[in-house]
């Protein structure tokens, strides 16, 4: 909406209200809260909006979802991206989970590529949370493990993710390993080559690792079980398969939207992305 069509539609509220004000008869209530001001009328309607959580996923940090926070915050919409850790499913769930606790009002969750299934398990018993939004992500059933859903069989099958091991201390004085993708064909897993290689480059440099603790630890009850979601399936995904995509997403009874684009869609494709975080927004406002 333009900036003037929106300042003609707050003088029309305003004259309703006066109008309506100059009508109440002799010994009506003066209190304000009978009366509210346009101005209160109009902040009332934007705070109705739901926050957006945006939650990364592996081999990314919440910078992934720049474009899509600037365009959701441009439509008046609170959006955070919390940090993922990324050590394993069941702790970075009661991380998120602990997260969604302190927002109060509705909330949209959206999480993309592990970030699905970090989403999943957080949002189980959060009566807040009114929608899941899986972009290109895992929406796994419970006791499934990202290592076992990745070893389904699918009709179109991709190549396994090319993820270098690495070693870190656990806080308990053991050895975890980790996971990062091979810094010289992470473009063409995350992004289908469709950025300059400086860029892909620099993504590549920035990446998070991810525990394999992750990619082993099951799943517990789905969140989507009880609460609606919506699905995201990249066509050009190289780093989950299209069909598992579309294969969680009919598992999850999600509705369901197919873009062109890489795993890293809502980087290189922001504007599909946003439009059906808001579309859910508004399908599920009360």
């Amino acid at each position: 909406m333009k900036r003037t069509t929106r300042f003609v539609s707050l003088l029309g509220a305003a004259a309703a209200v006066t109008g309506a004000a100059l009508a109440v008869g002799p010994g009506a209530s003066a209190d304000p809260a009978a009366h509210p001001h346009p101005v209160a009328l109009a902040s009332a309607a934007v705070s109705q909006k739901p926050t957006v959580v945006l939650v990364h996923g592996a081999w990314a940090d919440a910078s992934g979802w720049t474009p899509v926070a600037e365009k959701l915050q441009k439509d008046g919409y609170t959006v955070k991206a919390p940090p993922n850790p990324l050590r394993g499913l069941t702790s970075d769930a009661q991380y998120i989970a602990a997260y969604l606790k302190q927002i109060q009002g509705p909330i949209i969750l959206v999480g993309h590529s592990y970030g699905g299934a970090v989403i999943t398990d957080a949002a189980v018993g959060n009566p807040n949370v009114k929608a899941l939004v899986y972009i290109a992500a895992f929406a796994p059933a419970e006791g499934d493990s990202l290592a076992g859903l990745n070893s389904k069989p699918v009709a179109h099958p991709i190549p396994p993710v090319p993820a270098q091991p690495s070693t870190y201390p656990k806080p308990d004085g053991g050895t975890g390993t980790e996971l990062t993708i091979d810094p010289a064909k992470y473009g063409d897993v995350f992004l289908d080559n469709e950025l300059p290689a400086s860029e892909a480059q620099a993504l590549a440099a920035e990446q998070r690792p991810l525990s394999l603790d992750s990619v082993n630890e099951r799943s517990g009850t789905p969140a989507w079980a009880s609460v609606p979601s919506w699905y995201m399936v990249a066509k050009q995904d190289h780093a989950i398969a299209p069909d598992l995509e579309r294969f969680m997403a009919a598992r999850a009874h999600a509705h369901t939207v197919e873009v062109n684009g890489p795993h890293l869609i809502m980087f290189t494709n922001p504007r599909p992305v946003t439009a059906l975080i808001e579309r859910t927004a508004t399908a599920t406002a009360r």
